[in-house]
């Protein structure tokens, strides 16, 4: 048998990618849970921290794929930390927890760039999935979550959590169709591209070009800068998601 005639050789499997991740917490004991919780599901913790300023600069060293920012953290909090790491590590994403479902500062880490907001009692296949999610440019927003959004912003309510946090969005939406603008509206109210394409009768393959299409033209991150943006422009108005 010549060179030619030898069988092929059978492709390895794609290893799964392994995320890089930065911790941050005041509570060593959460951190210790989180990055054990991590490291069995495949993602590399590469640092800790005790506090925000901790985060910022082991993010800087680190240039990791995503940092797990607490909100309340002594010396610097997690939001003002997660400003500073989409400024200066780019293609990071943040992911912001809580021990507060309604906590005030939902909206202002929003409005700071954050992709996932997470309860810090999350189970450990979601905290696996989230990072996992974020890593691969998405966003991760409870529509539970999205619709207290939506109640308490969409009329322009002050937010004093937010006041000098971040710009208000308040993009021109000329750029897009209407059927782009129906589908802003629709990220909006927190709808994943299954329930899209399902309210608007289209495949999720158009479902994701038109989303492709509206980051591309409104210059957006994911679908957490989407929903922002959808009630600060009036796109989405309270009541929008019952």
């Amino acid at each position: 048998m010549n060179d030619m005639e030898k069988p092929e050789q059978p492709e390895k499997p794609e290893q799964p990618r392994r995320p890089r991740v930065v911790i941050a917490d005041d509570q060593e004991l959460v951190r210790t849970g989180f990055r054990m919780i991590l490291t069995a599901r495949g993602i590399d913790v590469v640092a800790e921290a005790g506090d925000g300023a901790e985060a910022v600069a082991a993010a800087v060293t680190h240039r990791p794929d995503v940092a797990l920012l607490d909100i309340r953290m002594p010396v610097m909090d997690g939001l003002e930390a997660a400003r500073r790491i989409l400024a200066r590590v780019p293609g990071c994403r943040v992911i912001m927890l809580t021990t507060f479902d309604l906590d005030q500062y939902v909206y202002a880490a929003l409005s700071a760039g954050a992709s996932a907001f997470l309860l810090k009692d999350v189970t450990s296949a979601h905290l696996a999935a989230a990072v996992r999610l974020v890593d691969t440019g998405d966003a991760l927003l409870a529509p539970s979550i999205t619709r207290r959004l939506v109640e308490r912003f969409a009329t322009g309510a002050p937010d004093p959590a937010a006041e000098g946090a971040a710009p208000r969005l308040h993009r021109d939406l000329a750029p897009l169709t209407p059927r782009e603008a129906e589908v802003l509206a629709l990220l909006g109210r927190g709808l994943s591209n299954t329930e899209l394409a399902a309210e608007l009768t289209l495949s999720e393959s158009t479902v994701k070009t038109h989303v492709a299409r509206i980051f591309a033209k409104l210059n957006l991150r994911d679908r957490a800068q989407a929903v922002v943006l959808a009630y600060e422009t009036g796109l989405v108005s309270p009541g929008a998601n019952d």
